[in-house]
């Protein structure tokens, strides 16, 4: 079984972490604000059969880009973790390409993730505006992946998805990955029909998979019924074939174990075929993350 999103990190290279603690789309993070290494990850694992991880860029200084990159893949050298890697690319500027050049050496390299989320809430915003996943410039530099043979972690919120769906018919050669299941934050019952419409769009372009991840993001907890509640549309929307299991780990580390976090979703999905669950456990990612 693979875990398709996970960060291992030093803390004096991470800015987010240092300093007075900032307010955070996760809440307070003072048990994070440490180094997390694959050690740990090892140990949190245990008991639960996830045999490969992919990790996914953690908001290093964005000039430090290479530096992530390097030290991952050295830390891999090591001690045979992580098996993939997703790094960061700025895809507002001119030429992306720059940029990929430095990375493409490293045999794990398997993707980009630029977040591209802005909601209304200061506190969920990453972006610096809305429009991103519609501005020409961010198209072009994304479907350059494709000559690189890269997916796209694609992080975006529900009131995003129509221009994040036209992103992804804009680059069909690119395989992207959409981050937390669409990031609901919103569960009124208007929110979710909002969330539903944007995850039938997304769907439609069969270039789109569903990360099943970071489902304790803004309740800061780890709620099993809301895992099976976010699993099980998800699955009605894109298909288990076009679904992927991620932990987010240490980050919900922050409010549960490795283990009871596995078993939520485990839980979850007991009800789908042994097939079934073997793509969202396994063979998505494997496929999608060539691992």
């Amino acid at each position: 079984m693979i875990d398709a999103h996970h960060h291992i990190w030093r803390q004096k290279d991470l800015p987010w972490l240092l300093g007075p603690e900032q307010p955070r789309i996760f809440g307070p993070y003072a048990a994070i604000k440490r180094d997390y290494p694959i050690e740990e990850f090892l140990t949190d694992i245990e008991g639960t059969g996830i045999e490969k991880s992919v990790y996914v860029q953690a908001n290093w200084a964005p000039n430090w880009a290479a530096d992530e990159v390097a030290w991952v893949q050295s830390e891999a050298d090591r001690t045979g973790w992580p098996h993939a890697i997703v790094g960061y690319a700025d895809f507002t500027v001119d030429d992306v390409r720059l940029q990929f050049d430095k990375l493409k050496d490293y045999p794990l390299m398997r993707g980009i993730r630029q977040q591209l989320h802005w909601h209304p809430n200061p506190l969920y915003r990453f972006a610096p505006h809305a429009g991103l996943p519609a501005d020409p410039t961010v198209r072009r530099n994304i479907a350059h992946l494709a000559d690189y043979g890269w997916s796209f972690d694609l992080q975006v919120f529900e009131a995003q998805m129509v221009d994040a769906a036209g992103l992804a018919e804009s680059c069909p050669d690119v395989t992207f990955i959409l981050q937390h299941a669409g990031m609901l934050e919103d569960t009124t019952p208007e929110g979710w029909r909002n969330w539903e419409a944007g995850m039938k769009r997304l769907a439609k372009s069969k270039n789109v998979v569903c990360k099943l991840s970071a489902f304790g993001t803004f309740i800061h907890r780890n709620d099993p019924a809301f895992v099976a509640e976010m699993v099980e549309n998800s699955v009605r929307i894109f298909g288990a074939t076009r679904c992927l299991y991620g932990s987010n780990y240490p980050i919900e580390k922050l409010w549960t174990s490795y283990g009871d976090l596995f078993a939520a979703f485990r839980n979850a999905t007991a009800g789908l075929s042994k097939a079934r669950q073997k793509s969202i456990f396994n063979d998505t990612a494997a496929r999608v993350y060539r691992i």
